[in-house]
């Protein structure tokens, strides 16, 4: 079972080096998400033209390189959030811009990696 908790802890759970490209940062959320033995889709279809990156039951997982710019990412979570197939969404991202607690009435947690690797940038 995906609930939120256990998807957000299993996430947490990342230590990642400086990486080259979002394919690395794929990588260390299948290992969490496997590590926590938690059930996922990845590159999930949620609506026609619109995947997710990873779907654990009702929760939504998105990955993102470096400091994504707010407008194009608040545009891609909504459209995201009008899937019935989402309940919850979470932004992984290296160095997340500040973002509102719920999209579409869907709530919306954050993962900043910078803040995981213990240093402030």
């Amino acid at each position: 079972m995906c609930d939120t908790s256990r998807v957000l802890a299993a996430l947490s759970a990342i230590r990642s080096p400086r990486l080259t490209s979002e394919y690395d940062l794929h990588a260390l959320v299948l290992e969490a998400l496997d590590n926590a033995r938690l059930p996922y889709r990845h590159e999930a279809p949620v609506a026609p033209r619109c995947r997710i990156d990873f779907l654990c039951g009702g929760v939504g997982v998105e990955v993102k390189r470096g400091r994504p710019s707010p407008t194009p990412l608040l545009k891609q979570l909504a459209a995201y959030a009008l899937s019935d197939a989402i309940s919850a969404l979470v932004l992984v991202a290296e160095r997340p811009p500040r973002l509102p607690s719920a999209i579409r009435e869907k709530p919306l947690m954050v993962v900043s990696l910078q803040r995981l690797w213990g240093i402030a940038l």
